[in-house]
């Protein structure tokens, strides 16, 4: 399938999960709205975006398991971690609790908004390597005290690509009154999705990563009953509307903007379901699988958790012997021009590895060829 992305074909690309990629058919939805738009602003924007929008919203949240009502779209995730974060009215003593393997940005929001309101950011260690769910959330859960206001952590982690046990995490924290807010960033079309099911009061999901959207489409899927108590991030015409759909137009509408990234989203979820997205994930695991397998032979480091998609599913993080990342990093791309993150938030450093539907093995072989040249020799 690589001939239907756009990607350079003078590399080895390992990294979908940092920005994506998206494929020629589904781009060319994209210019092809970002043309319709130009061509009668006024209409465009003024008489058709809110049955535009609510079409491409409609097909999202069947997609994800939600109600049409129940999400809206967002530029990417970040933009709605904020919306929700700066909506929890903390008071001083009251503490947000998260893992220690959060995305960097997600941390650096809740550590703002707690240190102006007087409140505490907690990030509770995840032990590494994983061994059983109940074990992850037993060790998140030694972080809740009675000024827990809020539970916030990824579904899939960035630097470690783990996939965390969040539905569990949710049952008990609604059962202890505590907020559940959930960073999908990787999840929608790495995952299949039930959103209802998961049981979060917030779920933030990138439409431009794994589900091969364009840059810039995103949703926030917020509870019915959490609805009401979600400020809106911009203040636009939507606030105090007389519409039939209160928190979809409080959120959505934040001015003149080019919304062509999110009607475009079903154009991505038609093109993997003609190209049985299924069988294309469960490919990218099986190589995924295989490389994870030979980094662990090349390296003898022993992995940060079980080869089981339980744990991972088409991005999965290994350990590295010591070294400098960002150099090695750099390395790869300038000599071999291999694309692929290494991470330095763990004792060790990680290598973060994306099999997306245009890879190969040959991309795995040229891979393992780099490190096997490049790492210091022997395990540390």
């Amino acid at each position: 399938m690589k001939e239907l992305f756009l990607l350079r074909p003078d590399m080895v690309f390992l990294n979908h999960g940092s920005f994506g990629a998206c494929p020629q058919p589904v781009f060319a939805v994209y210019q092809q709205w970002q043309r319709e738009l130009e061509a009668q602003p006024v209409e465009f924007l003024g008489r058709r975006v809110t049955d535009l929008l609510a079409t491409a919203r409609a097909r999202l949240a069947t997609y994800v398991g939600a109600g049409p009502a129940e999400l809206v779209f967002v530029p990417n995730a970040t933009t709605a971690i904020n919306t929700v974060a700066r909506s929890v009215r903390l008071q001083p003593g009251d503490a947000v609790l998260a893992t220690d393997l959060e995305y960097g940005a997600v941390d650096r929001t809740w550590q703002f908004l707690c240190a102006r309101a007087g409140a505490t950011y907690v990030r509770q260690p995840i032990p590494l390597p994983v061994t059983t769910p109940e074990a992850v959330v037993e060790a998140l859960w030694q972080g809740v005290t009675p000024r827990t206001r809020a539970i916030c952590l990824s579904h899939i982690t960035s630097a470690t690509a783990l996939i965390l046990p969040v539905a569990a995490i949710c049952r008990r924290a609604r059962q202890a009154g505590i907020l559940t807010i959930v960073d999908g960033a990787h999840a929608p079309g790495q995952l299949p999705l039930d959103l209802a099911a998961i049981g979060a009061d917030f779920y933030a999901g990138n439409c431009h990563k794994w589900l091969c959207a364009p840059k810039g489409a995103a949703f926030l899927y917020v509870r019915p009953e959490a609805q009401a108590g979600l400020d809106p991030l911009v203040v636009s015409w939507g606030w105090q509307a007389d519409g039939s759909a209160p928190f979809v137009d409080v959120q959505e509408w934040q001015g003149t903007r080019d919304i062509a990234a999110y009607l475009s989203v079903p154009a991505a979820i038609e093109f993997q379901a003609a190209h049985d997205w299924p069988r294309v994930r469960a490919a990218c695991h099986a190589l995924l699988q295989d490389i994870r397998r030979r980094l662990q032979a090349l390296t003898g480091l022993p992995p940060i958790c079980p080869d089981s998609p339980q744990w991972y599913a088409q991005m999965a993080s290994s350990p590295l012997p010591p070294c400098d990342g960002r150099a090695l990093q750099a390395r790869l791309w300038d000599e071999a021009r291999i694309e692929v993150p290494i991470g330095g938030e763990t004792p060790r450093p990680l290598i973060r590895v994306s099999i997306q539907a245009y890879n190969t093995p040959a991309d795995g072989d040229a891979l393992l060829a780099a490190l096997a040249a490049f790492l210091p020799p022997g395990p540390a």
